[in-house]
């Protein structure tokens, strides 16, 4: 047939268009016969034609060649017969181990042929050889299912495996390979091996113990020519730090036990030097941002490795914690992988880079964050990436000024002091000298910050001697605004008076303050409410400020209320929030609070939520903690009672002074009136000896008006619901109990107590009572000592006095009393022998009244004070016509003396 074709001139050698010229008969030529042995003994039957060195063979019958050179075929002589010899080319491998048998075969078949035999060599059994386990690290892309429609564009994926097969002296076998017996040809001698299964398996475990699994049992819904069952992997095969592990780690033991280790060029994993002299180095972008670059020599070459940081800390999950982030980092050999470029890896000590990696996750935890644009706000960052930079040997360069900074806020004794600032009438205690250090500190730096001192530490004074120093500094070009509760107006209006007399005040408070406006301007001070901020809104934001200055701040601790819009719009140089909770229910309320006084510190809401709130509230994420703690901690200065007790005498005083509003005022002059009109014709017609009880009752009514106006009974009382100091002790009780206090309130009024059940039972606060008509004293006070409720009410009779209640660090006195010695009594309930805390004394007094004017007689009347020692005297007896005069003036010309302490 191949002659008939090649007569046709038609005929081509594969393909016409590759092999333009058609073959052409070729002469016969003689072949030469041989048994080609490859490398592992193996022999094959081969011809050879001397005329044309690069001739193909064609088994036909006879043989034919094919010389690509002339384009010829034709047919070969050979000594063995045709089809014998045509068989022979097409039959497969001879091994070594089976030459002889097929020797013998020929031999036997073919007696009278003179054919060629193959070779036999001595065959020897040696069981000495042993297999070398062969590790070949190699990688196979996974090309995409054609048939996936649910991801028709999938790319293809590149996978790292390792290879391993077992060299019996030179004979390579795979695991997977059957045969009990190996054969290996050594020159002209063939050594039979038995199988070492033993050695094998043994081998195996030892990668099963370094990590790697089969490659079927990782990826068994993969399938690729280059991949069997010799092949092993990573369980977690897209985590290539396993592998940078492995060839750090594993691979030197495994060389050392006797293994053959090769990796192949494509390999995606190459370890180039080691890491040598680095540096960190801060860049100011302008005046709100910085870039920062950690440079590394590596094989002379200097490399910036915070891109490649940021994208690895940016695989890791958000909840990871410090143990997870260590093993992710450096795992159990204590070593870090970092890419240096395609397919190159450099390693790093954990001891000396763990300080360094650790403060650049918490910098860059926020995904958003990005690392050539930095916020100068991440002061704590800062300050903790230096040190840590530092601790590991780093240079640390440039943003001297801001880094600094960073330092000065992290480190408190590095805050320059404040001198006391002139006309200040008061000695700060050594923690409020600090507290005025700081604000001063970070008004100097044009930033603001949350003063979170517990209640009752000061936070009033410390704000006013800030005030007052910045006006003394020429720096107060504008004015400052004070926003607060309605409630603390005349606490702020005394405690300015008193102790900053030099600052001109304007107070913004009441239906005729819009004619004020104008004077906004001129004043150093500017007292307003919460409430009223949103109604004077567009006249208080004309105004630039230098300070802005938010007490109570949890007003603002929704970001959705009027109040907190406006702190955010509000214009000045440092807004300054005081409060002794910056949080109460959650973490957004924080976020409220510094997206009004350092905006952008904490990122977006969304953001935050994301990154912070989700992982502390509903998983405990301690890590999260830490990072949120050493970003905001530069900006809130804080300090508890326990904190500084040190710093506090036994027992500390402070006086709530609450205002009047509305109808409750207006039922207070009311009363007034009444009573002087009424109190003065008793006293003109009996005289005052015969009058005190009048006087009393008068007395009485107006004190019930400033506790409560449910408690008077008057038909004109009955209309008024309001009560300003309820609502102020409402607002007090949630933030004591939040800081763990322990709480006993008193008061005079029964009724009161039971208004106040009321509140409590809204507020949901649990508590004890004890009045008069408490059979069972002891359940109450044994649940209180016990810690079972954090606030016992009491009625000053019943319990001023034979109670020991040394679980109370803070004293509550709802009304004043006449005589300071009961009140004091009252008080030793917690302040007496075994009291191991600092007790706080907390009085309400509505501001401009008659229980003002009481405070003041305590300190004035020291000798009345020593009358009315018995608590049964009647102090309606021991009055002047003075006295009375003076306890029911009008409401405008009640204050409280000067020397009588106010604050701690």
């Amino acid at each position: 047939i191949l002659a008939l074709a090649l007569a046709t001139g038609r005929c081509y050698w594969s393909d016409h268009r590759i092999n333009t010229a058609p073959l052409t008969p070729g002469p016969w030529a003689q072949a030469s016969e041989r048994w080609q042995m490859d490398g592992m003994g193996a022999q094959n039957f081969e011809l050879g034609v001397s005329e044309f060195c690069e001739a193909i063979i064609l088994p036909l019958v006879p043989p034919w060649y094919y010389d690509p050179l002339t384009s010829q075929c034709g047919p070969l002589k050979t000594d063995t017969a045709p089809t014998l010899c045509a068989t022979l080319l097409t039959a497969p491998s001879i091994s070594a181990g089976d030459a002889g048998a097929f020797r013998r075969a020929l031999q036997d078949r073919l007696k009278d042929s003179d054919i060629l035999l193959p070779s036999a060599p001595t065959r020897t059994i040696r069981h000495e050889i042993k297999p070398r386990p062969h590790l070949t690290l190699k990688h196979v892309t996974f090309q995409p299912d054609p048939w996936n429609r649910r991801n028709p564009h999938e790319p293809p994926e590149e996978f790292a495996f390792a290879a391993l097969d077992f060299s019996y002296d030179g004979l390579k076998v795979l695991p997977q390979d059957s045969r009990q017996e190996l054969e290996v040809l050594k020159a002209d001698t063939l050594a039979i091996a038995p199988r070492n299964w033993n050695a094998e398996d043994e081998a195996m475990e030892v990668l099963d113990r370094m990590g790697l699994a089969p490659l079927y049992d990782v990826v068994s819904f993969r399938t690729s020519d280059e991949i069997d069952q010799s092949c092993y992997a990573f369980e977690d095969y897209t985590a290539g730090m396993n592998w940078l592990r492995f060839i750090h780690g594993d691979v030197p033991d495994l060389v050392r036990m006797g293994w053959k280790v090769e990796i192949s060029d494509d390999f995606p994993y190459i370890m180039a030097g080691a890491a040598e002299d680095w540096s960190l180095t801060f860049e100011s972008r302008d005046i709100d941002w910085f870039s920062l670059s950690l440079g590394v020599e590596v094989d002379g070459q200097i490399i910036n490795l915070i891109p490649v940081l940021v994208d690895v800390f940016r695989q890791m999950p958000d909840d990871v914690d410090e143990e997870a982030f260590d093993y992710m980092m450096f795992g159990l050999d204590e070593t870090a992988f970092l890419p240096v470029g395609e397919r190159r890896f450099i390693t790093f000590p954990a001891e000396r880079l763990r300080p360094v990696l650790k403060t650049l996750f918490e910098l860059f935890s926020d995904k958003d964050t990005n690392p050539e644009k930095i916020s100068r706000l991440r002061l704590g960052e800062i300050s903790a990436l230096e040190e840590a930079a530092i601790q590991s040997g780093a240079i640390i360069e440039g943003c001297n000024t801001l880094r600094a900074l960073a330092n000065n806020l992290a480190d408190g004794a590095r805050v320059s002091k404040t001198p006391i600032p002139a006309g200040f009438h008061a000695t700060l205690r050594p923690y409020q000298a600090d507290g005025l250090d700081w604000l001063q500190f970070l008004a100097r730096s044009g930033l603001g910050g949350i003063l979170a001192d517990d209640m009752g530490l000061g936070k009033t004074v410390q704000t006013l001697a800030h005030i007052l120093a910045e006006k003394g500094s020429g720096r107060l070009d504008r004015p400052c605004l004070l926003v607060m509760p309605t409630s603390l107006i005349p606490n702020w209006r005394i405690e300015a008076e008193r102790f900053a007399p030099s600052l001109k005040l304007l107070t913004l408070h009441g239906p005729d303050r819009k004619q004020y406006f104008e004077d906004i301007v001129n004043a150093d001070v500017v007292l307003t409410t919460y409430p009223l901020v949103h109604r004077d809104r567009e006249a208080l934001l004309k105004q630039d400020y230098h300070l802005a200055i938010f007490d109570e701040a949890q007003a603002i601790k929704n970001p959705t209320a009027n109040a907190a819009k406006f702190a955010c719009e509000v214009s000045a140089w440092q807004k300054i929030c005081l409060s002794g909770t910056p949080v109460e229910n959650h973490l957004g309320e924080l976020w409220s609070l510094f997206h009004c006084v350092v905006p952008g510190l904490l990122g977006e809401s969304k953001a935050f939520g994301k990154s912070f709130r989700n992982p502390i509230e509903k998983h405990g994420n301690a890590e999260k903690q830490t990072i949120l703690n050493r970003r905001v901690n530069p900006f809130l200065l804080r300090r508890t009672k326990e904190a500084v007790a040190t710093e506090l005498p036994p027992k500390t005083e402070t006086i709530e002074h609450v205002a009047l509003d509305g109808k409750q005022r207006d039922l207070y002059e009311t009363v007034r009136l009444a009573m002087d009109k009424k109190v003065r014709a008793e006293i003109a017609t009996k005289g005052m000896a015969r009058s005190h009880i009048t006087v009393l009752d008068a007395l009485l009514k107006l004190r019930q008006t400033c506790c409560d106006p449910r408690l008077v009974k008057l038909k004109s009382a009955r209309k008024v619901s309001a009560s300003a100091k309820l609502e102020r002790l409402c607002e007090m009780l949630p933030e004591l109990i939040e800081d763990g206090r322990r709480i006993l309130l008193f008061s005079q009024f029964t009724a009161m107590l039971a208004l106040i059940e009321d509140e409590l039972g809204k507020l949901e606060i649990p508590f004890v009572k004890l009045t008069g008509q408490t059979k069972d004293r002891e359940t109450p006070v044994r649940q209180f000592q016990a810690g079972e409720v954090p606030l016992f009410l009491i009625s000053l009779k019943a319990g001023g006095t034979g109670l020991n209640l040394t679980a109370a660090d803070t004293v509550i006195h709802y009304d004043p009393w006449w005589n300071p010695a009961v009140e004091n009594q009252a008080t030793d309930r917690a302040h007496r022998i075994g009291q191991d805390k600092p007790v706080f004394v907390y009085k309400l007094a509505a501001r401009g009244t008659v229980e003002e004017r009481m405070i003041e007689m305590q300190a004035r009347k020291s000798a009345l004070a020593e009358a009315l020692y018995d608590d049964k005297a009647d102090p309606g007896k021991h009055l002047s016509e003075d006295d009375i005069s003076w306890l029911l003036a009008p409401l405008e010309q009640g204050s409280v003396a000067s020397n009588f302490e106010v604050g701690p």
